[in-house]
């Protein structure tokens, strides 16, 4: 029963509540109940809808709680299958029990006491299960975000002005860096007791000068001043000197346990997310993740909702740290066009992998490519990383696991750029740089400023050979970098591809997004504000996809102009007709769907329905049609032109040929056209009953009524089609309540996109079946229509 809720009718077939996904007809409906992904979640719903029946809510509960505790206590109301507690929102417990007889046992007592504790137990609440696609959601935040940016943006005078704007908005302020800063001071008290000597060392975002709020706080734990400590504490002739030093340090708990000369990372990691949990006030939710490239412990802390990771064997982040820090200093101008640059990929879904390991660019891999641009600017805006070690004094050289890091530790020592392009200009011809980059066949390099023929890694196995001597790293055999869609190399650490978690997809996209930015960035839209108040300059350029207004579904039929499918006759007849030849093609295709509707699926037209000759020019029509049906989206060189019905003849019932403009009456030149005097002209439209299912089934009527040997597709034969309606109509009972509906045809001009839209509405559906028809028309009238043209040349 719960199954068959899930499945929803709309206008166009149906709708799936659970995986929220849209279906065209029954039998996908049927294949997609059968599915994984709905199989998936229900089974998940069926588990979620158990483990709430067997449940009850526990509050009243302390930190220092256990799970233990409060299993064994509930152990006496029967058999407890698991115990979750979320500390993290109001210190409360839920109890799942085997059987649902516990429940009431557990509810039934009037006092909870649990080692001094009173505690509260109440019914589990009933939540109902729903998926919610994650990229929807994101899509509505980055929409409301830019929402309240627009105001301001579009005030601003220049794009220069807005991408400051952008600065200001989203950087770090100075309360969140002092936080920040009182953090790390309060982690380096705290570990220094447990490891003497160490250091904790900010890197990332929070201190290279293009942190925005909310970003993690990445911290390295240097333990190679404790190593020293640690050895001199364990040798004979020092220990009675060194194992207590002057402020009373002693090779206490920690170092007495593990040997940090020989310890593996991970075994540290433990013992830093442990000091964590329990001496660190206010962080929670502590943890290991030893399956990243370099193993960190993640943590949050309370009071300042911040996320943090400390990672102890990242020394060389430390040093690409100090190297943004000097780019900053050095060019004014970076600042501004990274953080315009890193919010854009963020709008177009570019960059951010939200749930941790993604195929997304990372905000460090764009810095890079921001600077790698700048470096290839004429004339350069920054310098490459060789030329920076070359202003290196000898006090300043660095080398970091074989790495050589060298550069100036001051800005100062940086001559300036000659480049004097404005931020706008700069943000334009980034776009154009890498609309334009290929990617496939090369590597970026900082370090020489330069693309890198990929070849040149392809040829030596991946081994790193062509770095000069003080580029290569120490380690023998140093691996080359993981080579992938989009190759960006770290600065120092040559053998790490920052870039190198892209896919094809993503790559693409990005390059994408980049000439479509390329293009933008050309138009008047952009380098001019709006003297309307319309949206201008960076507010286009952050719209992320996917963002549209909500509007009424409308179910449509589009029948393309081919010219290579038409009759030599026809044609002929199209190039007599000049420039008009679009309305002479529409009346053809009009008279073929009157025939397929009439003749072939023997739909009755509506006498109730029909309306006199209206006497409207066809620009007036034409413009009408374009306001009252905005979602065909037509160019604004497009022609949207229409043609107008004949009244049937009383006698015969059956439609007169469209007219092909030629006797509408028109207006003269400079004067308004002059109207029916019946009122405002409707549109030209069909309106037909259908009393027969004639859909249903058709496929295998034509199978029966052909032989094996006739393999003709559907549609491509209008007697066999006819015959096949014939039979259904012979053997199925009529409709008790037949469908109405209404089609109401459309040119759609432009010699590159011509067809003929179709548009249709169920104007009375009492037996739930204009769906279907419509799903059945939508691949079946293109289909008769094109075959009708081949063949009945003389229709109209």
């Amino acid at each position: 029963m719960e199954s068959e809720n899930d499945i929803k009718t709309t206008p166009r077939g149906f709708h799936c509540v659970l995986c929220n996904v849209n279906l065209p007809n029954q039998p996908s409906v049927d294949q997609h109940v059968k599915g994984r992904k709905h199989q998936t979640l229900s089974n998940v719903r069926t588990t979620r809808k158990t483990q709430e029946e067997h449940s009850v809510f526990v509050s009243g509960i302390k930190p220092d709680t256990s799970q233990t505790d409060l299993a064994e206590y509930f152990q006496q109301f029967g058999p407890v299958s698991d115990v979750i507690m979320d500390k993290d929102k109001g210190v409360f417990a839920i109890v799942q029990f085997s059987e649902t007889e516990s429940i009431q046992a557990a509810l039934s007592c009037v006092g909870h006491q649990m080692k001094g504790l009173s505690l509260r137990v109440k019914p589990r609440e009933k939540k109902d299960f729903k998926y919610i696609p994650k990229k929807k959601n994101d899509l509505e935040n980055l929409q409301q975000l830019l929402d309240c940016l627009k105001p301001k943006l579009c005030q601003l005078p220049t794009v220069n002005a807005q991408m400051q704007f952008v600065v200001e908005r989203f950087q770090l302020g100075e309360n969140e860096k002092k936080s920040r800063g009182l953090l790390v001071l309060l982690l380096q008290e705290v570990f220094v007791e447990f490891f003497p000597d160490s250091q904790i060392l900010p890197f990332g975002s929070s201190v290279n000068t293009f942190g925005i709020h909310s970003c993690d706080l990445d911290l390295f734990l240097d333990l190679e001043n404790t190593k020293v400590f640690q050895a001199r504490a364990k040798c004979p002739s020092e220990q009675a000197t060194e194992a207590m030093s002057d402020d009373s340090r002693s090779e206490d708990s920690i170092l007495s346990d593990i040997d940090l000369s020989t310890a593996s990372p991970a075994k540290v990691l433990d013992l830093v997310a442990a000091i964590l949990r329990r001496c660190v006030p206010s962080v929670h939710k502590v943890h290991v993740v030893s399956s990243a490239r370099l193993p960190v412990v993640k943590f949050h802390h309370r009071e300042l909702n911040l996320q943090g990771d400390i990672t102890i064997n990242n020394r060389l982040a430390v040093k690409n740290t100090r190297f943004l820090q000097l780019c900053s200093g050095t060019e004014d101008r970076l600042r501004p066009l990274v953080y315009t640059i890193r919010y854009w990929a963020k709008q177009k879904q570019l960059a951010g992998n939200p749930n941790g390991p993604g195929p997304l660019l990372n905000n460090y891999a764009l810095t890079l490519l921001v600077i790698f641009f700048l470096q290839n600017c004429e004339p350069p805006v920054l310098p490459t990383v060789d030329q920076l070690k070359d202003l290196a004094c000898e006090e300043e050289e660095c080398v970091i696991e074989g790495w050589n890091c060298t550069f100036p530790s001051q800005s100062i020592a940086v001559p300036r750029s000659g480049n004097t392009q404005d931020l706008c200009s700069l943000l334009a011809a980034f776009f154009s740089f890498y609309a334009k980059f290929d990617f496939a066949s090369s590597v970026i390099s900082l370090r020489e400023g330069r693309a890198l023929p990929i070849t040149d890694l392809l040829c030596h196995n991946g081994k790193i050979e062509e770095a000069t001597d003080d580029q290569k790293p120490s380690k023998p055999n140093q691996s080359g970098p993981k080579l992938g869609p989009l190759n960006v190399l770290d600065p120092f650490e040559l053998s790490h591809n920052v870039a190198g978690n892209l896919n094809e997809r993503s790559q693409r996209c990005f390059q994408k997004e980049c000439q479509e930015a390329e293009k933008y960035c050309r138009s008047l839209q952009y380098l001019r504000k709006s003297t309307k108040g319309k949206s201008w300059g960076l507010v286009r350029l952050f719209t992320p996809h996917g963002v549209t207004q909500t509007k009424p579904e409308e179910l449509t039929i589009s029948i393309p102009f081919k010219s290579d499918v038409l009759p030599e006759a026809l044609r002929s007849q199209l190039r007599m007709a000049g420039d008009g030849f679009r309305l002479l093609w529409f009346e053809k295709v009009c008279t073929s769907v009157e025939r397929v509707f009439q003749n072939i699926l023997r739909c009755h037209l509506a006498s109730s329905m029909d309306f006199a000759l209206a006497e409207v020019s066809a620009a007036d029509l034409s413009a009408e049609m374009e306001t009252s049906t905005t979602s065909l989206n037509t160019s604004a060189n497009d022609s949207l032109e229409s043609v107008e019905f004949t009244e049937n003849a009383a006698a015969t019932g059956i439609k007169r040929r469209l007219s092909s403009g030629s006797d509408a009456s028109v207006s003269p030149q400079g004067k308004k056209p002059r109207i029916s005097k019946r009122g405002k002209c409707e549109p030209p439209h069909w309106l037909w009953v259908q009393k027969h299912l004639v859909w249903a089934g058709r496929r295998k009527v034509r199978r029966e009524l052909i032989k094996e040997t006739d393999s003709r597709p559907e549609g491509s034969c209008m007697e066999i089609e006819s015959q096949v309606t014939a039979h259904i109509i012979q053997k199925e009972p009529e409709l008790k309540n037949p469908l109405e509906f209404k089609v109401q045809p459309q040119l759609v001009g432009g010699t590159e996109s011509t067809k003929v839209v179709l548009r249709l509405e169920p104007c009375c559906d009492k037996a739930g079946v204009f769906q279907d028809f419509f799903h059945f028309l939508d691949a079946f009238l293109p289909k008769m229509v094109e075959t009708l043209l081949e063949k009945e040349v003389g229709l109209a």
